[in-house]
């Protein structure tokens, strides 16, 4: 598999759209579902355990907080990545969502560029862990 099945939990629906496409252009990653509500992200994230490689959640939302959705998945496949976007972040709630199971964290005005590395690092270990050994 050469994809990034990707799940985005983010309330505002432009900004929503907006990563979808960015990401499925420049990172090459499959948007596989979205959601606006903590209960909504926790629900889908939790119930599709094998439709999913890598989930970006903001952490405030139209109804509840980014901070439950990584609590609620913490114990995932170790293949599977949680990364929050945030225009929130500061030193205290970048440690509190690296305590709740984070793989990272950026910023959605500064750290995009950052976001979509990531993806492509994510999208190459995948390419590399599905490769045929060499005898």
């Amino acid at each position: 598999m050469d994809t990034v099945r990707t799940f985005i939990v983010e309330d505002n629906p432009a900004i929503r759209e907006a990563l979808a496409d960015t990401l499925r252009e420049v990172a090459r990653v499959d948007p596989v579902g979205q959601a606006e509500t903590e209960l909504e992200g926790i629900r889908w994230l939790t119930s599709n355990l094998s439709q999913w490689d890598l989930a970006v959640v903001d952490l405030f939302l139209k109804d509840g907080t980014g901070f439950s959705v990584l609590e609620a998945c913490r114990n995932r496949e170790p293949t599977q990545k949680m990364v929050v976007l945030s225009n929130h972040l500061t030193p205290e709630t970048r440690r509190k969502c690296t305590q709740l199971g984070a793989d990272a964290v950026f910023d959605k005005a500064t750290e995009i560029d950052d976001l979509v590395d990531f993806c492509l690092r994510c999208r190459q270990e995948q390419f590399v862990a599905s490769s045929p050994s060499p005898l």
